[in-house]
């Protein structure tokens, strides 16, 4: 998963270079936006944007609960596309690990429609979805999500508020989970900036929360659309701190941060369908 890593950072620099010896391509052509430019929040489209969009991402974390995946490494594939009428299609498939170590998945699908914005690709938009989920052990869910960003020349913005309502009787009555993105434009199409993360926020008010206690990630996110657009990268992480902290722990629950205070990798490949 290492060498994963420092292989994506090491095209990311690599395209930075071109883009340092192309300034006339920033000033003639006007850039496309990345279909989806953060790690843990999602973004709607527009009908300006490329339609159709497939990613793969990798993630790593120390001190996981063991559905995360196997020794400390999830991976993921996902969908993105956009619908018409200002909705936004995202569908991912997950691969797991259980404690016998047969592999397992894990599905979820959401559409989402923006009610403020949504009909160009820069300014604010704010958008309500809903969608189901499966985990790993069959335990189906109900999704609904608020989406809230900003797109303009140099920077773009990004939050969501994902609540989830899984149907088994171990688990929270509902999972809370915020995330919230911000990057700003340094050279050609590198982006640069921070996203944070909490999940299990329930645990502040609930001192049983099931799947140990609210936790928060705050660390440096950064994003490279190639020249074409075909091709984008996102690399993501840093610490993760308990807000709060509960001895009960459910390992079948999907975890997106460590189950312990620790430090979490998370690296995506973007290709468009479309141009």
């Amino acid at each position: 998963m290492t060498k994963l890593f420092l292989s994506l950072l090491l095209i990311a620099l690599m395209e930075t270079v071109v883009c340092a010896q192309n300034r006339e391509f920033n000033d003639v052509i006007k850039l496309k936006r990345t279909p989806e430019p953060f790690l843990f929040s999602i973004t709607t489209l527009t009908p300006a944007d490329l339609k159709w969009s497939i990613d793969y991402s990798a993630s790593y974390g120390e001190r996981i609960s063991r559905s995360f995946g196997n020794e400390g490494i999830g991976q993921q594939f996902g969908i993105k596309g956009y619908l018409g009428s200002q909705l936004t299609l995202y569908a991912n498939a997950s691969l797991g690990f259980t404690g016998d170590n047969k592999v397992t998945s894990a599905q979820r699908a959401e559409i989402i429609r923006d009610f403020i914005g949504g009909k160009k690709n820069r300014g604010f938009r704010l958008g309500l979805g809903v969608g189901i989920g499966r985990d790993y052990f069959n335990v189906k869910s109900f999704l609904s999500r608020i989406t809230a960003s900003y797109d303009a020349n140099r920077w773009k913005a990004g939050a969501n508020l994902l609540v989830e309502k899984a149907f088994a009787g171990n688990r929270d009555a509902m999972d809370i989970i915020t995330t919230l993105g911000f990057h700003y434009r340094l050279l050609g199409t590198l982006y640069g900036g921070f996203e944070t993360a909490g999940e299990d926020l329930e645990g502040f008010l609930d001192p049983q929360e099931a799947e140990g206690g609210a936790k928060l990630l705050l660390g440096p996110s950064i994003n490279m659309t190639t020249n074409n657009s075909r091709l984008c990268f996102s690399v993501s992480g840093g610490p993760v701190f308990y807000g709060t902290h509960n001895k009960i722990i459910n390992t079948q629950a999907i975890r997106y941060l460590p189950s312990q205070p620790g430090l979490t990798l998370r690296a995506k490949v973007i290709f468009n369908l479309s141009q």
